[in-house]
């Protein structure tokens, strides 16, 4: 028998303090209690985040969206692609070693794990050792708070499209509905299989942003690199010896670069595909350099043109601000720019217009001509409104039903509107009219155009 494929390795990461170790941290704790804490997050009368699939309304604090401004959803994601390029191009994978969900859970997962088991020598340990009660224990521990920490998740992913309170009620009263104990727990095993058992497979064969990230680095892409000329030969030696008199660079070889590493990958052998630009082996060389007494930085973040060419950490930060980055930053703050211009201009009520089917024009009472058309207007605003209606466009043309609507706060409602004309008012077909809407509170006011049918 012939194997193709490897058998998978359980990877154990060494535990590893320094600055991007910090920073990679304050990155989960910022995450989290974003995710965590929004949807308790009231405003006003109501959640300041929510999205209501029910009602099709989509609050985010004082704004209210409907699906008639899926356009933003648009918006959104260009921004989250250019985003995407521009720190690639700048850092590399800087979002997967930082904000990625799969590395803020595994994190956390991994911190339970330590927390539970011991560090990567007691975990290895424990799991090669057989079956105690204390290996039990502590493996039923470690799953308990695992699938505490999962279900906590995705009963958060779940306020946000229903309201958190109301949920929390359905939760201890046990009425929760078919639909939400679904997602609830589909997202609550996610998290715990992704963060708990796939880990470093989920970078390295389900993401694809691994497969195609090569594209968008160049050789002024800021990435964690290893100096080979200043680290070969790499050897084993005392803190007191010389490493030129023994012919050897500055490595010892301690191999702790691999323990710490997330996906269990050599940084020695140069970039590969999956690193995911974490810093972990970055601030463990650090720390044996200060133990042997060398400078820092035989690991660290860098471009392949500052290694091969020396340069200063000004020079590559003059090289990294390069013109393919600038434009990335140009046309992402300018689609930034555009949404919240937009954002601010957007009226604060949305009018639609449509023609009745019944019949595209009658002789009503009086021998006038009339069209009845039906208007949809949405109010955007989370006070009651009233509306105005007017109608303009041909001589004499005026609307005989009643000029006036009210609408409740961030609902909509569709009202027939009858448009009258002068038998004599206009020639026979179709001319272009506008409606006109106007807010009372306010003076906010929309137009939108429609045709009059004038019979032969």
């Amino acid at each position: 028998m012939v194997a193709l494929y490897e058998a998978h390795k359980k990877i154990y990461p060494r535990s590893v303090t320094g600055f991007f170790s910090r920073w990679r941290w304050a990155c989960v704790f910022l995450t989290q209690l974003v995710f965590y804490g929004l949807p308790w997050l009231e405003w006003g009368q109501r959640q300041a985040v929510l999205f209501d699939l029910g009602a099709r309304r989509f609050f985010i604090f004082n704004l209210v969206l409907y699906p008639q401004d899926f356009v933003y959803l648009t918006g959104l994601l260009v921004i989250s692609a250019l985003g995407l390029f521009l720190f690639t191009a700048v850092a590399g994978r800087l979002w997967c070693g930082y904000a990625c969900p799969q590395t803020v859970y595994t994190e956390i997962f991994l911190w339970l794990e330590k927390l539970t088991e011991g560090d990567r020598s007691a975990r290895m340990r424990r799991d090669a050792a057989p079956w105690t009660a204390d290996k039990l224990l502590r493996k039923t521990a470690k799953q308990g708070l695992w699938m505490g920490v999962a279900l906590w998740t995705g009963f958060t992913f779940v306020g946000y499209f229903t309201p958190i309170h109301t949920l929390s009620s359905e939760v201890l009263a046990w009425t929760l509905g078919p639909w939400e104990i679904f997602w609830v727990l589909f997202y609550g095993f996610a998290t715990y299989g992704n963060a708990g058992f796939l880990r470093e497979q989920v970078c390295k064969y389900m993401c694809p942003y691994a497969r195609f990230q090569s594209a968008m680095f160049d050789k002024d892409t800021l990435v964690v690199t290893y100096d080979q000329e200043r680290g070969e030969p790499r050897g084993a030696r005392s803190k007191k010896a010389d490493p030129a008199a023994l012919n050897l660079g500055a490595c010892v070889d301690c191999s702790l670069c691999v323990q710490v590493c997330p996906t269990g990958i050599d940084i020695r052998k140069g970039l590969q595909y999956e690193c995911i630009g974490c810093g972990a082996c970055a601030d463990v060389c650090d720390t044996v350099m200060d133990k042997m007494g060398y400078a820092r930085g035989l690991v660290k973040y860098s471009t392949q043109n500052a290694v091969s060419q020396h340069w200063t950490p000004a020079q590559t930060l003059r090289h990294v601000l390069r013109p393919r980055v600038l434009v990335y930053a140009g046309i992402l703050g300018a689609v930034v720019l555009a949404m919240l211009v937009s954002l601010y201009l957007r009226p604060a009520f949305k009018v639609d217009v449509e023609r009745d089917r019944g019949a595209l024009a009658r002789i009503a009472s009086g021998g006038r001509i009339e069209n009845v058309f039906r208007l949809q207007v949405m109010n955007a605003t989370e006070t009651s409104q009233r509306f105005q209606i007017a109608v303009e466009g041909l001589p004499g043309l005026a609307v005989a039903s009643e000029p006036a609507i009210d609408i409740d706060a961030t609902q909509s409602r569709w009202v027939a509107v009858r448009v009258q004309l002068p038998y004599e008012g206009a020639a026979a077909g179709s001319h272009p009219i506008h409606f006109t809407v106007t807010a009372e509170q306010g003076g906010a006011r929309v137009t939108e155009k429609s045709v009059f049918i004038v019979p032969r």
